[in-house]
């Protein structure tokens, strides 16, 4: 394809109102794919459904044509290129019985919303950004669990077997307390024949839920102010880049004119030279 053509079509594609009639089909395949599952509505409507998804799979489809055309090789060296090329190939996988299960991935075309919306992708980024130092800290956090559950059965398999009867049965109960939700009936049933137990669910959900979950959250944090950060830094640059290209312009076209005006006034003295 020409340049001049290819760089055409990169404008249209990247233009805002083709980006918000892609958001648009999205938004209207996620309604479709929500009522679809009403049996009431399905049953009545199936016709209409099956058009809407035809109708969606075609536009994107399309998009992806347009934005390989022009992107060319581009645009398999963007991750999240392929995550809509690999979501629109499912799409179009038929549904035979033996690829009947690839039928459920069609509710994964919602998840398009990530890759097309720009502050959407920005916040993924910013997570798979952070995954080296949320690894430590989970690792943390799941050897925090583990030993709590394993304390807990020791001390209390007696005395709630139904919280702590088993190590299976301890985990869950402790993976409950650290989301802080409903413990204190578990404490409560524990602490009505092991009084002082409390002190055990207190320093558990002190250390995990306000210490390292803490430190959770602030590595997602810093890993998206990082993110924006960079993203307004390249914005930054392409802003001086623009401005410094003006400046030279400038300088350029002005020593032209100094040029200019010096030859003139060097015509002009010759001219007026009587030898």
């Amino acid at each position: 394809m020409p340049a001049f053509s290819r760089e055409r079509l990169s404008v249209f594609v990247d233009a805002p109102a083709f980006q918000r009639t892609i958001i648009a089909v999205i938004t209207l395949n996620g309604l479709a794919l929500g009522l679809e599952t009403s049996p009431g509505l399905a049953d009545g409507h199936s016709t209409a459904f099956l058009v809407i998804d035809r109708f969606v799979i075609a536009i994107f489809v399309v998009e992806i044509v347009l934005r390989i055309a022009a992107q060319g090789k581009a645009f398999f060296r963007d991750p999240w290129n392929w995550f809509d090329l690999v979501i629109v190939a499912v799409a179009l996988v038929p549904a035979s019985e033996s690829l009947s299960i690839l039928r459920l991935f069609r509710f994964l075309r919602v998840l398009r919303l990530i890759s097309v919306v720009p502050g959407m992708r920005r916040v993924v980024s910013a997570l798979f950004t952070a995954i080296p130092g949320l690894a430590s800290i989970l690792v943390l956090l799941l050897l925090s669990l583990y030993v709590a559950a394993v304390i807990g059965e020791r001390l209390f398999h007696e005395a709630a077997p139904q919280h702590f009867g088993n190590l299976g049965k301890s985990l869950f109960t402790m993976f409950t307390v650290l989301t802080v939700e409903n413990w204190p009936s578990v404490a409560e049933d524990v602490m009505a024949k092991e009084p002082l137990a409390w002190v055990f669910f207190v320093t558990f959900i002190v250390v995990t839920a306000f210490f390292i979950l803490n430190l959770l959250i602030g590595v997602i944090v810093s890993a998206m102010e990082t993110e924006v950060n960079a993203s307004r830094w390249k914005e930054d640059q392409e802003l001086e880049r623009a401005q410094h290209t003006a400046l030279m312009d400038e300088i350029r076209a002005l020593n032209e004119k100094i040029d200019r005006l010096a030859a003139d006034s060097a015509t002009a003295g010759s001219s007026r030279d009587p030898g």
